[in-house]
């Protein structure tokens, strides 16, 4: 895949000025020690591009901490800088399952992660995701207790992935879907000059984006930060979830 491409798009901004502005007065001077070392480290990685950005994970903190979120998940690791954003937002007793088929690059990661102290609000799956997911609904234990999911994975697999999440999240809870405007390309469907590799992700995006927004069932807010990221608000029930959202009517 054309790394040049995508760091060259990473940021979809206009003004490369703004940008930096938004980054030293608001998203540096907040990051954690720990995350501003582990972003320094990802960065020097030949899939450094893929690292999420840190005003993204700015945001994706301040919304688990508006929820009170507890209990999350996350599809898509890398070397763990929304994940460790993640655990350092939730409580103390906060739990996540993070989901990820290279074990080695979250290795990389993990020292920093240890240095935070947080360690302790992770577990680790080294696996691709679908087969986890689908073995957490078979537990009947587990639907509709996460507060929060964030997605950053396979691209192609996350309608796959939706199916799936959108009954282990608690009414009330959020799913998030990263890179949802796929660096810009989805306003170009017609743009033959983008490699191949980049047009047929963002032909999927562009439907996958249809089909989330054609669905009565949830609430959906598009954000142009980083390179598109998508909060879905689960609204619908499924049998397991009735007795919360009665719940939920009564307070």
């Amino acid at each position: 895949m054309d790394s040049f491409f995508f760091v060259k798009k990473k940021c979809l901004l206009s003004s490369d000025a703004l940008h930096q502005y938004i980054l030293e007065t608001r998203v540096y001077p907040r990051e954690h020690e720990e995350l501003r070392s582990l972003r320094d480290i990802s960065t020097q990685h030949h899939f450094g591009f893929i690292t999420t950005p840190p005003e993204e994970g700015q945001l994706l903190s301040l919304l688990l901490k508006l929820m009170n979120a507890k209990k999350t998940i996350e599809i898509g690791v890398f070397m763990g800088y929304s994940l460790l954003t993640t655990a350092l937002a939730l409580p103390q007793d906060g739990k996540m399952i993070a989901i990820d088929p290279d074990k080695e690059a979250f290795e990389k990661g993990l020292p920093y992660i240890k240095k935070a102290n947080v360690e302790n609000k992770i577990e680790f799956i080294h696996s691709k995701a679908l087969p986890i997911l689908d073995k957490l609904l078979e537990e009947n234990t587990e639907e509709g207790t996460f507060d929060f999911a964030f997605v950053d994975a396979n691209k192609t697999s996350y309608r796959e992935y939706h199916e799936r999440l959108i009954r282990l999240i608690r009414v009330g809870g959020l799913i998030a879907y990263d890179n949802t405007l796929w660096y810009g390309t989805v306003a170009n469907p017609n743009d033959t000059k983008v490699p191949h590799e980049v047009s047929e992700i963002r032909d999927y995006f562009i439907n996958f984006n249809t089909f989330l927004a054609s669905n009565p069932r949830i609430e959906i807010s598009q954000i142009s930060i980083g390179d598109g990221l998508t909060y879905i608000l689960e609204t619908s029930v499924y049998p397991r979830k009735h007795e919360e959202l009665r719940r939920l009517r009564d307070v």
